[in-house]
């Protein structure tokens, strides 16, 4: 496991860079995923253009003028910010430090503050000037929506973000109360949650910029799919518990290894090491390596995140300082089957995409393969349930559960408008 990148050069390349510590493994790979699904979404975007799907719309600016006293100052002030946190971890001592606390405390260094936000203010002036016109000219200008990728981008991130963080709180609400400051750490999202939010505030600006609402999901549905695969190896390299229930049929060493085990052996080493973090003795499966699959590693079924995020489980044997924990019982490596599974549909989607006529189908399409993923690998995974009417679904389960519904209802009623030959549902 790799908390962060500073582990990862260490092992890789044998260099120790301090400032890498503040770079998680698990927010480097969710900002790896939004940089690569914006060019899949610009390319498709420009694509779905051509087709006729998407118009531009027109917009008034005024070309010509300096720049104002307001620009210089919001650059500033951005410039200062990034330079007074971000360049400031240069000149930190991390290797004792929680991220977190970093980004959330008042520190930072101001004259690295100061240096970029001169930079910024400098370089909007230089802009601006460079179009300075005697006469300021008021012109209107089409913009197509892949135009708008970085907004739409940044929409995605702001809400995305919050409502994973905000869905997680409430699954995990006596946590929470707790320890409130775990709002503010990147581990602990609800991709449900985000998917939620972000889909609401992507509605809210398709309509306010006239952009095609069916058209604009079909598109957003294998990139989501991307995003959610790419998102997922970095729960799998951070071990940020996203993990499975104990698959009993494995143990593990005191220096963070894996080989096959038999139910006895389970059951004494829970006992003996595992009873603080067991809710029950239910909570695992016996499964051992299957012979056709005999060719994968043990830790393909079974693993015990050394060196994980979280610092969950037992302290490993020769190993001091941060990150020395693993699981004394391994897990199912559900983050790993998870980025098997959401780059396989994604494959599927994308290969698919230009078969369907009816706007929108395939988003249903999509809708359906995320809700029943979701709903079996929960069956192995570890989640807070709920109890609604006797039964104990956990929040993902009932949400994949009406996520099928609803796109099983969306393929039916779009199909039968168009067959119909009614006017298509207005979405914009």
């Amino acid at each position: 496991m790799y908390p962060n990148l500073y582990y990862f050069f260490k092992d890789a390349f044998g260099v120790e860079w301090n400032f890498l510590h503040f770079v998680n493994s698990f927010g480097f790979f969710v900002a790896l995923a939004f940089i690569i699904c914006s060019v899949v979404l610009t390319k498709e975007l420009k694509r779905k253009s051509k087709e006729g799907a998407f118009g531009p719309t027109e917009v008034k600016v005024i070309v010509g003028k300096p720049a104002s006293v307001t620009e210089l100052l919001s650059n500033f002030g951005l410039g200062f910010i990034l330079g007074y946190k971000i360049l400031g971890l240069f000149l930190t001592n991390a290797e004792n430090m929680n991220p977190q606390e970093y980004i959330f405390s008042a520190r930072g260094n101001v004259l690295t503050g100061l240096a970029l936000g001169a930079l910024f203010t400098f370089i909007k002036w230089r802009d601006k000037n460079k179009q300075k016109l005697a006469q300021p000219e008021t012109r209107i200008i089409r913009v197509w929506p892949h135009d708008r990728v970085g907004e739409i981008t940044m929409l995605a991130i702001v809400f995305g973000l919050l409502g994973a963080k905000l869905f997680d709180t409430f699954e995990n609400w006596s946590a929470f109360l707790r320890d409130p400051s775990s709002f503010f750490s990147m581990s602990g999202l609800t991709y449900y949650g985000g998917l939620i939010c972000a889909g609401i505030a992507l509605w809210w600006y398709t309509r306010k910029h006239n952009i095609n609402f069916l058209h604009f999901i079909d598109v957003m549905g294998p990139v989501m799919m991307l995003a959610y695969g790419l998102g997922r190896i970095g729960c799998q390299v951070s071990g940020d518990g996203d993990w499975g229930i104990y698959n009993s049929a494995f143990k593990t060493t005191p220096n963070g290894g894996i080989f096959p085990a038999t139910a006895d052996d389970f059951k004494n080493t829970v006992m003996q090491q595992a009873t603080f973090f067991m809710h029950n003795s239910d909570h695992h499966a016996f499964f051992p390596k299957p012979g056709m699959l005999s060719f994968l590693p043990d830790w393909f079924f079974a693993y015990d995140f050394p060196h994980n995020v979280n610092e969950a489980g037992v302290p490993l044997a020769n190993c001091a300082g941060k990150f020395c924990a693993h699981l004394p019982v391994p897990v199912f490596p559900t983050s790993l089957y998870e980025i098997i599974m959401a780059l396989a549909i994604f494959g599927i989607l994308w290969a698919i995409r230009k078969r369907f006529k009816v706007p929108g189908v395939l988003f249903g399409i999509y809708l359906i393969f995320t809700g029943l993923e979701r709903f079996f690998i929960e069956k192995i995974r570890v989640n807070v349930k709920m109890d609604i009417l006797g039964m104990h679904p956990t929040q993902a389960e009932l949400i994949s559960v009406l996520l099928v519904l609803f796109g099983l209802v969306m393929i039916i009623i779009l199909n039968q408008r168009n067959k119909t030959g009614r006017e298509p549902i207005k979405t914009s």
